[in-house]
């Protein structure tokens, strides 16, 4: 079976640990590298980042793992983000990305 991994900064070290998950800390400089060696762990089928590390260059090393690699690359807002962000965007992203299809959601 895949595992799911968390990619957080280490101020969030604990918090997705608690929940069965394996957890990995990065800073914005080390996620190319997380990532690198989660692609190559032919374990891992999801890989979560949160988006505070999402810095730089690091939205196109992600399109580029998500074309080259199997697993799913879900990038996870800040905690911090102010509500009424385009998220129900994100989730149809991440839905048409997974089956296939684009979904129409009414809510």
């Amino acid at each position: 079976m895949k595992k799911v991994v968390v990619i957080a900064p280490p101020d969030a070290r604990h918090g997705f640990a608690l929940t069965g998950v394996r957890e990995v800390t990065a800073t914005p400089e080390e996620l190319p590298a997380r990532l690198r060696e989660l692609a190559s762990d032919p374990l891992t089928g999801v890989a979560i980042v949160d988006e505070r590390l999402v810095v730089g260059a690091a939205p196109g090393q992600i399109r580029e793992m998500e074309r080259r690699w199997p697993g799913l690359v879900i990038v996870l807002p800040a905690p911090e983000r102010a509500r009424g962000a385009p998220e129900e965007d994100y989730v149809l992203q991440l839905i048409r990305r997974a089956i296939g299809y684009q979904v129409r959601l009414n809510l």
